[in-house]
């Protein structure tokens, strides 16, 4: 009788996991229809594949859900949905701290709506502003850009912040090691 439970607990417990085996080569196969419909430029399709892979996120690898978070950001980004893409660029830099082109459009989409207008020095502008600077400078000591440079001076400028900015060289020189420009999701 107890040899016949722990064959039936052992059958279970096997069933079980070639369950959890086959939904996660299903997610990942989600994933990999995702990429295709992302290349196909079918924004569209990308977006209700990416929904439903993200309830089921922690069945891929790590650098494949990473490469998923900054591919579904991208998407939200290219469709102006800043907040999605906010929300899931702060998870690509969060796994990976040295991937300065999600720090670079991080800091973009955090002035996106300050930026080219008259400076109003009010608590909008100053968050966006400090919550901003971080990921352009990561970007800018990583793949210097001429504008990106101007925008963080006229940031530190708008604040009031002469002290960042005569130290700006110094820490653009130190957040220059280890970046990452690019993703794999092997």
């Amino acid at each position: 009788m107890m040899t016949r439970k722990i064959l039936v607990l052992l059958l279970l417990l096997f069933s079980g996991a070639v369950t959890q085996a086959q939904t996660a080569e299903q997610v990942y196969d989600s994933y990999l229809d995702f990429n295709v419909a992302k290349l196909n430029d079918d924004a569209a399709q990308s977006i209700a594949l990416a929904q439903k892979i993200l309830p089921d996120t922690a069945k891929l690898t790590p650098k494949v859900r990473v490469a998923f978070y900054n591919s579904l950001a991208k998407l939200y980004e290219d469709d102006n949905q800043s907040i999605n893409a906010i929300k899931y660029y702060k998870i690509v830099v969060a796994a990976q701290p040295n991937y300065y082109v999600a720090h670079r459009a991080l800091g973009y989409l955090y002035i996106k709506d300050i930026s080219g207008k008259p400076v109003v020095m009010n608590l909008n502008y100053i968050e966006k502003a400090r919550l901003a600077l971080p990921h352009l400078e990561k970007a800018q000591a990583c793949d210097p850009d001429e504008n990106t440079l101007k925008i963080i001076k006229v940031l530190y400028t708008n604040l009031n912040n002469e002290a960042a900015l005569g130290t700006l060289p110094a820490r653009l020189a130190k957040l220059s090691k280890n970046c990452v420009d690019l993703l794999s999701d092997h």
